[in-house]
């Protein structure tokens, strides 16, 4: 929600939790914006007219365009007297097909999606094969090199635990933000030609996930020594580390309070 707006949004009587799962394929991420459209945009809309009064968001990510979720929380502040129950169902027809609303709960007034989250979830897919799949292109990065599992595994083992991951942070970070975060699983399975990538942390830097995959994939094609992880995080450098990874193979799996 708005800075400015905060104060006035708190006096209302009611701080709604709502659970939203999306493709993200059509929107410039999730963050509001004036000149595109973004989910937040379309969200607040939606609830708006369902809630009866102005409704502004906070959400526990701002997921970048192109990128998916299947667990964000947002919450907001309302005067509106529809039961959480009923409150999906409603909103959802006021939705596209590609935003849901899963679930709702009403909260303690002190709860924020973004600033009571304690860890997130992201997954990540990577589509191992020359001729791209159609049916599976809005959710993996198609991928036409040849890849190996067990090097991606290692170099992905030397991420697990707490670092300052600078050298996987994009430029247009919050400037001053702390960039130490703690890793508690960084892994990958293969099933089929799908590599399934699953970062489950404290808290993620800009574009963290989609840097960390795009250097990774270079250990599972022969082109980085996995064991030099530990150098590239030493650096503290993004140009040390390997292109970013496209959106569309990242989703926002799962928030955690």
């Amino acid at each position: 929600m708005r800075s400015i707006h905060k104060a006035a949004m708190k006096k209302r009587r009611r701080n709604i939790c709502l659970f939203v799962s999306y493709d993200g394929t059509a929107y410039h991420g999730f963050q509001r914006q004036n000149n595109c459209l973004a989910v937040q945009n379309v969200l607040e809309e939606a609830l708006t007219k369902v809630c009866g009064d102005n409704i502004e968001l906070a959400a526990a990510g701002r997921t970048d365009a192109g990128v998916h979720a299947k667990g964000q929380v947002v919450n907001f502040f309302t005067d509106g007297k529809i039961p959480f129950l009923n409150l999906p169902r409603a909103v959802n027809r006021f939705l596209p097909h590609d935003i849901v609303a899963t679930s709702a709960c009403e909260v303690e007034r002190d709860f924020s999606a973004l600033h009571s989250a304690k860890s997130k979830l992201y997954i990540y897919k990577v589509y191992e094969n020359k001729i791209p799949d159609p049916f599976l292109r809005r959710f993996v990065w198609s991928y036409e090199y040849d890849l190996s599992l067990a090097p991606m595994q290692r170099a992905l083992s030397y991420l697990v635990g707490k670092h300052d991951f600078s050298s996987f942070k994009s430029a247009g970070s919050v400037e001053g933000i702390n960039p130490v975060r703690t890793l508690y699983d960084a892994s990958c399975t293969k099933e089929g030609d799908i590599y399934t990538f699953r970062f489950f942390g404290d808290g993620f830097l800009y574009h963290m996930v989609r840097n960390i995959v795009g250097t990774v994939v270079k250990a599972g094609n022969g082109r980085l020594n996995p064991d030099l992880m530990p150098e590239i995080l030493a650096k503290r450098d993004r140009n040390f580390a390997g292109k970013m990874a496209p959106p569309q193979g990242l989703t926002l799996w799962r928030v955690y309070y």
